[in-house]
């Protein structure tokens, strides 16, 4: 019986490690000279929609569901989803026209890309002031719609440290996700966080790719109910 008892207490263990070591996203880059790189890095761009997503996954979701219930803000029906987000993707692309700001949609999510260029000045995660306009833009249609969750992630090249890079993603993730907050928006409907440079969407043997995975991204996925 202690036999199987430590066993089973094993297994839980390993399984705790596993669900640890996913929810921290750890991982690396292909070789420089690794001829499958540019695709690898594509699929890991294309993924890391998925892997943000999973920030607002199971009980993060459900948490940040009861307390926007709690505070009177109910979720969509699945019908209504598409047009919802429909509509907000027109404001959002209204209001950041020639910003620099970047407006996808992946399915019902809109992802904001807001290039470090435009952001922020070298290796500083401070917010430039002359973007504080942009932002501003941006929270005021997030209040508007205020049925979603917004992921807030922060992203950098290849070059420095792991934990400069990790760092920096970290400050300047938050920089964007608490000046929103800071212009009236709920602090329950926010994620956010670090991915240093694990996630590039470009090449980060060229100067254009590193820029392009310089970056902080902001995903608004709808409070479903």
């Amino acid at each position: 019986m202690r036999n199987k008892t430590a066993i089973a207490v094993s297994a839980v263990l390993a399984g705790s490690m596993l669900l640890a070591s996913c929810a921290s996203y750890t991982g690396q880059t292909s070789a420089p000279d690794d001829p499958n790189r540019t695709r690898n890095n594509a699929l890991i761009g294309a993924g890391i929609g998925a892997v943000a997503g999973l920030l607002s996954g199971s009980d993060a979701t459900e948490r940040r569901q009861r307390a926007l219930v709690g505070a009177g803000v109910g979720g969509l029906a699945g019908g209504a989803i598409g047009a919802y987000q429909d509509r907000q993707e027109a404001e959002l692309r209204r209001q950041t026209a020639g910003t620099g700001i970047q407006v996808d949609r992946e399915g019902d999510v809109i992802k904001l890309n807001l290039p470090d260029g435009v952001t922020f000045d070298f290796n500083k995660s401070d917010l430039k002031p002359q973007f504080y306009p942009a932002l501003n833009n941006v929270a005021s249609t997030l209040a508007e719609y205020n049925q979603t969750i917004v992921e807030v992630s922060g992203h950098t090249d290849s070059i420095g440290t792991d934990a400069v890079n990790q760092r920096l993603s970290e400050q300047r993730a938050a920089s964007v996700g608490n000046y929103l907050i800071g212009q009236g928006l709920q602090r329950e409907r926010f994620e956010i966080v670090g991915f240093g440079k694990r996630h590039p969407i470009a090449d980060n043997s060229t100067e254009q790719g590193r820029a392009l995975n310089r970056r902080v991204e902001i995903r608004v996925v709808p409070l479903q109910g």
